[in-house]
């Protein structure tokens, strides 16, 4: 089992930044890949930014050049560096990992708010 939980979430004036942090239970970022999702109110999840055990990342167009996955193994906590921020970027922001060995193996935090408002 792994424990996932997210802190950092908030609210911010458009332009602003926030930092999101997943702190895990236990070291696993050389078997998982680490990732960042969210929701919005009526939309369905989606994913903002992926770190694979590796370390190679992706992001989603929206956020692109925006927002920053990076990953602290001696803290075993992943984060989401988030700036320049949108209003359209409101959402319930959730951690996830996955074993890249076993994908069953499928954990995810409870959720942090953020919401980008005037």
């Amino acid at each position: 089992q792994v424990q996932l939980v997210e802190s950092g979430g908030g609210l911010v004036q458009p332009g602003g930044s926030l930092r999101l942090s997943c702190a895990t239970s236990r070291s696993i970022f050389s078997i998982y890949a680490m990732a960042w999702y969210r929701q919005a109110p009526g939309k369905q999840r989606e994913l903002v930014a992926r770190t694979t055990n590796s370390g190679s990342t992706n992001y989603a167009d929206s956020v692109k050049g925006r927002f920053t996955i990076s990953r602290d193994n001696a803290k075993n906590t992943v984060y989401l560096q988030m700036n320049s921020l949108k209003p359209e970027d409101t959402a319930v922001y959730y951690c996830n990992a996955v074993n890249v060995l076993r994908p069953q193996d499928d954990y995810w935090g409870q959720g942090t708010q953020v919401t980008v408002s005037s």
